[in-house]
């Protein structure tokens, strides 16, 4: 029962006192068209993501831009030809102008998909661009995507202005684990908190992530980042640590295309870097576990242990703190367009994620490190300067 109290006083602290993190309504904000559009250069690393390129690359082609804008595609030593998809792609929807360019492979120290963005970085640089776009190949942004973008940051005054882009939901699989994926970044990285000014957090979507060139440049973005697996949230605190202001929200109409249909796939996805959140520390690890158990599996468990038992005190304690957090996750079940009978299902999605951060720990300690793209990193006591 005294477990059951803990519970749920966890979930009403989480409620009222982690940044409304449960609310979805922290959309791109408001915004007026700027007299003078600046010039964007659109950076994309890429490496063999010739099966979604023909859905994202057509849709930044064709942004409606009143400004100059320029793309460069970066092939990170692909296999399946995503350079020449690319160029064919540009010559026949024609739209932005594309250059598609290889860095070959990254030094020591690098993880491959940093090194594609600085390569991109340098080639955008030659441009003098007031902004810099960095989004992923399976990205697909609206018409207006970069112009919302831009007359956000130019509104706000915004360093680093940055969508949660929506995952695909399709499989069983995407619709049980992805919605939950977004609400436990969220629950870490509350966006109220990360748009203020003075707030200690902050976090980035690596997939689209509209930065000053400036700013990017005083950060030493992305060398000072260059090891980091999680790439997004060390960009983000970069330029915050370095004054600037950031801001990071849902996203409406900037969609990912790629599929997770198996549960091997989003297995995959979390455990490559679960330990990197952790920094590589068996003390964090093991306060994960014991908290996700805490919040997520308690709850459930008391009520049927408590009515099977007999003891009312634990069932109700249970079944509140459960109702608590059954009641969070429906704002992100409807963002997603979601039946809500999966929300009291987060306990059995959160149980699921516990076993790939231990899992991600696992790896780590068996040497086979993060992966990008079928490229594998070395743990960081083998590589000068690697996290993972």
């Amino acid at each position: 029962m005294w477990t059951a109290a803990v519970s749920l006083a966890a979930w009403l602290w989480l409620l009222l006192c982690q940044g409304f993190f449960w609310r979805t309504d922290v959309r791109l904000p408001a915004r007026t068209d700027p007299d003078d559009w600046p010039s964007v250069c659109v950076v994309v690393p890429a490496r063999d993501e010739a099966a979604v390129l023909p859905e994202s690359l057509p849709s930044l082609l064709t942004q409606d831009y009143p400004g100059r804008a320029e793309i460069f595609l970066v092939d990170d030593g692909s296999s399946d030809g995503t350079g020449e998809l690319a160029r064919e792609l540009a010559r026949t929807r024609g739209g932005l102008p594309l250059t598609v360019d290889s860095p070959g492979e990254p030094p020591a120290g690098w993880t491959g998909k940093l090194w594609a963005v600085r390569h991109g970085v340098e080639l955008a640089r030659a441009r003098g661009p007031e902004y810099l776009l960095l989004t992923d190949a399976d990205i697909t942004h609206a018409p207006d995507s970069l112009r919302e973008l831009v007359a956000a940051a130019r509104t706000g005054g915004f360093d680093a202005v940055s969508l949660m882009a929506r995952l695909r939901v399709e499989s069983p699989w995407e619709r049980l684990v992805v919605p939950a994926f977004v609400y436990f970044f969220a629950q870490l990285y509350p966006f109220r908190r990360i748009g203020r000014k003075g707030a200690r957090t902050a976090a980035a979507a690596g997939g689209c992530v509209l930065l000053r060139a400036d700013t990017a440049e005083r950060a030493r973005i992305p060398d000072a980042i260059r090891h980091a697996v999680i790439d997004d949230v060390a960009l983000a605190r970069a330029v915050k640590g370095g004054g600037g202001h950031i801001w990071l929200g849902l996203a409406e109409r900037v969609d990912s295309v790629r599929p997770y249909p198996r549960l091997h796939d989003l297995w995959r996805m979390v455990s490559r870097s679960a330990y990197a959140q952790l920094r590589h520390n068996p003390l964090l690890l093991l306060g994960t576990v014991v908290g996700l158990a805490l919040v997520y599996l308690v709850p459930p468990v008391a009520l049927f242990v408590g009515l099977g038992a007999g003891s009312s005190g634990a069932a109700v304690l249970g079944g509140l703190a459960w109702l608590v957090m059954t009641g969070t996750y429906v704002p992100m079940l409807r963002y997603y367009g979601q039946p809500l009978w999966l929300a009291p299902l987060l306990p059995f999605t959160a149980f699921l994620y516990l076993l790939m951060t231990v899992d991600s720990a696992v790896q780590h300690y068996r040497g086979r490190g993060a992966a990008w793209k079928g490229r594998t990193y070395a743990r960081p006591d083998a590589v000068v300067g690697e996290e993972s």
